[in-house]
């Protein structure tokens, strides 16, 4: 995906995500960034069906210079939708503080997951409550930047 700077993005439906969103976006992360104890970045994907750019803010760790995200859904029974508007096209920009870039995101392999799963559960330790109800496998995506 390209980054269109002049292109409308949709931030999230959801109220409280749209304020935070906001928040981080007008402060360049200054607020927002560490959102209730958890580092959080901004990630904005292209709608695989509108082909709109739709951004939301999600609980990120690092990995090397690579960033984790989790599509946990809250443990519901169906991905989120930034994640499979990721799976549909990989490219991606991410907002981290002040930082905008563009990236590609992948779902971590098997052999991978566990040792990433284990770094985000210790940044937010509700990830393995989510895992524990779902009835999905929840993805831990690593995106890397372009």
């Amino acid at each position: 995906m390209a980054r269109h700077d002049d292109e409308e993005i949709l931030d999230s439906p959801t109220g409280w995500v749209a304020e935070h969103i906001r928040t981080y976006v007008e402060t360049a992360g200054r607020k927002g960034h560490i959102y209730q104890g958890v580092p959080t970045l901004l990630l904005s994907t292209r709608g695989r069906r509108s082909g709109t750019l739709r951004r939301t803010a999600l609980i990120y760790g690092q990995d090397s210079d690579r960033y984790l995200v989790v599509a946990s859904n809250g443990g519901s029974a169906d991905h989120p939708a930034w994640y499979l508007n990721l799976s549909a096209d990989p490219g991606v920009v991410v907002q981290v503080g002040a930082d905008t870039f563009t990236a590609r995101a992948r779902s971590a392999t098997p052999e991978e997951k566990p040792e990433l799963w284990r770094k985000m559960a210790e940044i937010f330790p509700t990830y393995d409550s989510y895992q524990a109800k779902a009835t999905r496998d929840i993805p831990v995506v690593i995106i890397e930047r372009t």
